[in-house]
């Protein structure tokens, strides 16, 4: 048996756990879980898309009032939009604008299309709303100048004796997309520090940057792809298909591991259904061939007289952008830092 000595020492013992239990205890229960604070959040969730006009929705019709030439605005927001095509959140958002540049994404004091910077707009968002997704496509209007390129390359097809586009671009796109990358990790910062700003913890959202989808492919019919809507020769396509976007993926990719947020590589996400794949028959295509809308100028008037009429040509159409969603949607359920869309053997795209 203990001694009266060794008895007291271990009730002093047994009563200092029992106090030290009992003082965690309350702690626990008086700081609450994160668990516990998610569940007294009752705002709706939100996916909220940023970016230029690919993931806009331009190309797939049916755009938000206002963002259709009006007063100068051709953001050209459309409905059927890859955000409103997910089924991650309660509310789809979409910030993006038609034209876009990393600049008119991130915090700086900038105007597009009568628009100010979609990051400070996200910022009234995410306080708004419970925002569980942040998915940014940016880049292609910084120094890659893809929509000019593509004209370049459209007027290299009017000249039979030339060698196409793909020479000097071979040369010239690695260095536009190193001086690029810099821009869109800048504009991913601010992006940060808008949901910072509007309460939020890196941990607390899922943050996806995407690369771009080829919108052409050299699989086209030989003599009629130029009238079908598809100027461009087929060397130049193939170039731009297997190297010109791929490399541009990879530098996206490149700067999704610098700034730590996921990547979802969208290069091969319309492959075999790019423009004029179809040859005569556009409806399996998931991309527009030249598009040419002579009623623009309804909503925007003569300002629409131009590349405004054209603008729809060679992006994603709402298949496309169906498809593109639904990619999403699998890709951020599956918790994944890094996947590519791609077609299955049901004809529909998969986070692999």
């Amino acid at each position: 048996m203990l001694g009266e000595k060794a008895m007291r020492s271990a009730g002093v013992r047994i009563f200092g756990v029992a106090l030290g239990a009992l003082l965690v205890g309350g702690l626990a229960m008086a700081v609450p879980s994160a668990s516990a604070e998610e569940a007294t959040d009752d705002r709706p969730t939100a996916i909220v898309s940023l970016g230029d006009s690919a993931i806009s929705g331009e190309g797939a019709g049916s755009y938000e009032s206002g963002t259709n030439g009006e007063n100068g605005n051709w953001c050209h927001r459309s409905a059927n939009a890859l955000v409103h095509r997910t089924a991650v959140a309660d509310a789809t958002i979409n910030l993006a604008c038609s034209g876009a540049d990393s600049a008119n994404v991130s915090l700086a004091d900038t105007t597009h299309y009568t628009e100010g910077s979609q990051a400070r707009r996200l910022i009234d968002v995410a306080q708004q709303y419970r925002v569980t997704t942040v998915i940014v496509q940016i880049g292609a209007n910084d120094d890659p100048q893809f929509a000019d390129t593509m004209l370049d390359c459209i007027a290299e097809w009017f000249n039979p004796f030339g060698s196409g586009c793909r020479g000097r671009l071979a040369t010239e796109w690695p260095q536009r997309l190193a001086a690029m990358a810099p821009k869109v990790e800048t504009a991913i910062a601010d992006v940060k520090s808008a949901m910072s700003q509007a309460g939020y913890a890196e941990s607390d959202y899922n943050f996806v940057l995407t690369s771009y989808a080829s919108p052409l492919t050299e699989k086209m019919d030989e003599f009629l792809h130029g009238p079908q809507g598809c100027p461009f020769k087929l060397a130049d396509a193939k170039f731009g298909r297997t190297v010109a976007v791929p490399q541009f993926s990879e530098a996206l990719r490149g700067v999704a591991t610098r700034t730590g947020v996921k990547f979802l590589d969208f290069s091969r996400a319309t492959e075999n259904r790019e423009a004029c794949s179809g040859y005569g028959d556009s409806s399996t295509e998931w991309q527009n061939r030249i598009t040419v809308d002579p009623w623009a100028w309804v909503t925007g008037g003569l300002d629409a007289i131009g590349i405004h009429m054209a603008q729809q040509s060679f992006h994603p159409n709402a298949r496309g952008h169906e498809q593109l969603g639904r990619c999403v949607s699998e890709f951020v359920g599956s918790g994944s830092g890094s996947a590519a869309c791609v077609a299955g053997a049901d004809g529909n795209l998969h986070a692999v």
